[in-house]
């Protein structure tokens, strides 16, 4: 039988309890910071944004580097395809998909204009999605609609929030007939939430509507399980939680639905006489030259990170969900704050809303980074990113909470915000 971690409150410590183990404390890293590249004169709290690849991933990632460049021709030719089935069938046994319903795409931004941009939309159709999607997803939503005279419903969810049906009941209340497509995320990028995904994909189902699911944040975070969730589109990430390198991310897409997503460059397969495997594996194995040693590596990060702690994933995505949960708490407590929602809408991500900014302590162009993020970078040497929601002045920050971190990290993160927030 498998035991799952615990997340345990004693006094002021928090700890993970594990069966047939001793518990240890969240106040210090779950694995060595020194397996990873990450600068240790800075403290990194901001895992979520881009990932981090820890140092033998990397070196193994050199080695299909070095692989193709002994000769590109027979690596690219006659060997690839083989390396990518292999490496898809690691991913899809992490993720819980068959084989042939997943294909690599850089990211998972270019996994949603997948979708978007092959689907066929009329006039009068309507593309739902919420207030709380990527930004940039949220732009490819707004292109495909303007590119065929569609139109976007955005449901409005409330932030903080209490219960599951203030996030459900605003999306299915926006459901009409002339719904064709539902985007929706497994955990939001700016408030990170972990939605009621399966929910909300079984009731859009039930409905008639084919579900989108941008996942970048899921796998690795929570338990993902394709064939079980049942949604017509989802994509995801590997570079993030899994800490694969960047560049491998992955489209699942339902079988009856494969004949209709077509790659976003077309290239041979489109014509190819082949028939051994589908149309949709042989359109998106090859788009063109490129580097595929980050997706190559994906087996060896699902099987170097899940080896870190004993209990492999499932104690990786417990024990970064404690300490989200911990940090969040002494985060709130500092500001003498609520805690926006409840802790089983969180996984390894926390959202914690800030007052509002100054006006003369708004964002600032280029980067649309905040002054008090700056602050906290370059006095406190701590990196934590501060988000617009749901719009500027209107901000909170967003922790991440990774293997490499430790909960005196968001402690020091505490008393460095408090003092930053009584100057500004």
């Amino acid at each position: 039988m498998t035991t799952f971690p615990v997340f345990i409150l004693q006094g002021d410590a928090y700890f993970i309890g594990v069966s047939q183990r001793e518990d240890y404390a969240l106040n210090r890293p779950a694995a060595e910071p020194g397996l990873w590249l990450l600068d240790p004169g800075m403290i990194y709290l901001s895992h979520g944004a881009f990932g981090a690849c820890p140092r033998h991933v990397m070196a193994v990632q050199n080695e299909w580097h070095e692989r193709l460049e002994r000769n590109p021709m027979q690596f690219l030719v006659r060997e690839l395809e083989s390396h990518v089935d292999a490496a898809r069938a690691a991913l899809t046994q992490f993720i819980g998909a068959d084989t042939d319903d997943v294909v690599f795409v850089p990211n998972a931004t270019a996994g949603v204009n997948t979708v978007l941009q092959s689907l066929a939309f009329q006039p009068g159709d309507e593309l739902l999605m919420t207030d709380y999607a990527y930004n940039a997803c949220r732009n490819a939503v707004d292109f495909a609609a303007e590119r065929s005279g569609a139109r976007v419903v955005v449901a409005r969810i409330p932030f903080p929030f209490r219960t599951a049906d203030e996030i459900i009941a605003p999306i299915l209340e926006r459901v009409t007939a002339r719904t064709k497509l539902a985007f929706v995320d497994h955990v939001t990028s700016q408030t990170g939430l972990v939605m009621p995904i399966a929910k909300l994909v079984n009731e859009l189902k039930q409905r008639g509507v084919d579900t989108l699911v941008d996942g970048a944040h899921a796998p690795g975070m929570v338990e993902v399980n394709l064939n079980k969730l049942g949604a017509a589109y989802y994509t995801g990430n590997s570079h993030k939680w899994m800490c694969a390198p960047r560049g491998a991310a992955f489209l699942h897409v339902a079988r009856d639905r494969q004949k209709f997503i077509r790659p976003l460059t077309i290239s041979h397969g489109a014509n190819s006489a082949r028939k051994d495997r589908s149309r949709f594996l042989i359109e998106f194995g090859w788009q063109g030259t490129f580097d595929p040693s980050a997706c190559l590596t994906v087996p060896e990060a699902i099987r170097f990170v899940g080896g870190l702690l004993p209990g492999g994933w499932p104690e990786i995505m417990a024990r970064n969900r404690a300490l989200a949960l911990a940090a969040r708490h002494v985060l709130c407590a500092a500001l003498n704050i609520d805690e926006p929602c409840p802790k089983e809408f969180i996984g390894s991500l926390a959202a914690i809303p800030l007052p509002d900014a100054a006006p003369d302590a708004l964002p600032r162009l280029p980067l649309n980074e905040y002054p008090l993020q700056d602050a906290l970078r370059l006095k406190h040497k701590i990196e934590v990113p501060i988000i617009s929601w749901p719009a500027p002045p209107k901000r909170v920050l967003r922790i991440s909470a990774q293997l490499y971190n430790s909960l005196p990290q968001f402690e020091r993160l505490a008393e460095a915000l408090t003092k930053e927030l009584k100057n500004r």
